[in-house]
């Protein structure tokens, strides 16, 4: 690697921190980008500084977006009386691809992680609190990961509604132990929104 230009090697250290994309990957990427595709180069650079200039938080529901409100958010058809809580964007989407869910969205963007420093303020539970006590939500839907940390956030989320009149229930378990929404199959998680079971409130 030593042999490499530098700007080069930042290229290719830029792809390799991404998601699933290891060192070989990258290097193909890069080159490809440099050698045939100059113009898609051009355009992947320019739509990365558009969208770190213009996308934002909705906010409503943190879903990104470069409006004030997202477009689900903004969406009449849509029922406001059902709250689905995900950890992240990715999660949105597959639930979206599904095409079994018409309520509302809260994305936490992420889970309780204390050890990451990741605590209810990085959440902003305290939003998602305010809006389960506007007296709109009739049930929460609870889909976080089921891993320790997604149940110990949806154990915490459970006790912003205790005393309330609020129905929760939590995604049925099609999604795998451990496993991630964003990678799960939309006949799946049809099945997990079909079959979702009401969870107590203590």
């Amino acid at each position: 690697m030593k042999h490499f230009s530098p700007i080069l090697q930042d290229l290719i250290n830029a792809f390799k921190g991404l998601p699933g994309i290891g060192i070989k990957s990258a290097q193909r990427i890069v080159f490809n980008l440099i050698q045939v595709n100059q113009e898609k180069a051009i355009f992947l650079s320019d739509a990365i500084k558009n969208a770190l200039e213009n996308i934002n938080e909705c906010s409503n529901c943190r879903m990104y977006t470069d409006s004030e409100f997202c477009q689900i958010c903004s969406d009449p058809k849509r029922d406001s009386t059902i709250l689905c809580v995900i950890e992240s964007p990715a999660d949105m989407i597959a639930i979206e691809n599904s095409m079994s869910f018409n309520g509302k969205y809260f994305v936490l963007m992420g889970k309780l992680s204390p050890l990451d420093g990741i605590g209810p303020d990085q959440l902003k539970l305290d939003k998602l609190q305010s809006i389960l006590k506007d007296g709109s939500i009739k049930e929460i839907i609870l889909a976080n990961s089921s891993t320790i940390e997604g149940e110990a956030t949806a154990s915490y989320i459970l006790n912003l509604i205790e005393g309330t009149d609020i129905k929760a229930s939590r995604i049925a378990y099609g999604v795998p132990m451990g496993g991630e929404l964003e990678y799960v199959d939309s006949s799946t998680l049809t099945q997990a929104l079909n079959n979702r079971s009401i969870v107590s409130k203590r």
